[in-house]
């Protein structure tokens, strides 16, 4: 059990069948009146991002999330496979769970699985991927006053917004949480 009082950043708890994690927390004493404490809060499976106020004797189970390394196989339809490299077990999940900066993740990849009670509902890619560009145009010469970019498709499909003097065949590496480029590889 946890007490609002104890809240910290990133700290997971039980709410109304919800698991929810501390985005950011504030023990308010006000003039007069009782103390509280205010909390933007997030539930971790939906994704909403709610402020919350609550007293600091609120007591509340402690959710304990598991993210576990496991590697990226292939998909078939919605499902998309990860095996464990300890056990080598097939772990399915849904389209619906993968977030938008999957795209930058090819076969082979470890991504962080998190689950909650033996339920997955997220998977986190590696911050950092390199991937060769399969498509760019060429960049001229004298095009540009400062920090101009084109379009470039990598191997994955995905499309990300790179500088001039990338040109189709190039390794770059991608901020998976910005969905940037950042340099090359």
């Amino acid at each position: 059990m946890i007490t609002a009082g104890d809240f910290r950043n990133g700290v997971t708890f039980e709410e109304d069948g919800n698991v929810m994690q501390i985005v950011e927390f504030q023990h308010v004493k006000p003039g007069k009146g009782a103390a509280f404490v205010r909390a933007k809060v997030k539930n971790v499976i939906s994704g909403s991002v709610v402020e919350k106020t609550y007293n600091p004797s609120a007591k509340f189970p402690t959710a304990y999330i598991e993210r576990v390394d496991m590697e990226y196989s292939y998909n078939n339809g919605d499902l998309y496979y990860f095996m464990n490299p300890e056990t080598y077990d097939m772990v399915p999940v849904n389209a619906s769970d993968l977030t938008d900066n999957f795209k930058f993740v090819k076969e082979n990849m470890v991504c962080k699985i998190m689950s909650y009670k033996g339920k997955v509902f997220g998977v986190e890619p590696p911050f950092f991927v390199d991937l060769e560009v399969t498509e760019t145009e060429p960049g001229v010469k004298g095009d540009t006053a400062t920090n101009a970019t084109k379009p470039a498709i990598v191997e994955t499909g995905a499309e990300i917004k790179v500088p001039l003097f990338i040109n189709t065949g190039d390794k770059i590496r991608i901020d998976t949480r910005t969905c940037e480029y950042m340099e090359r590889a």
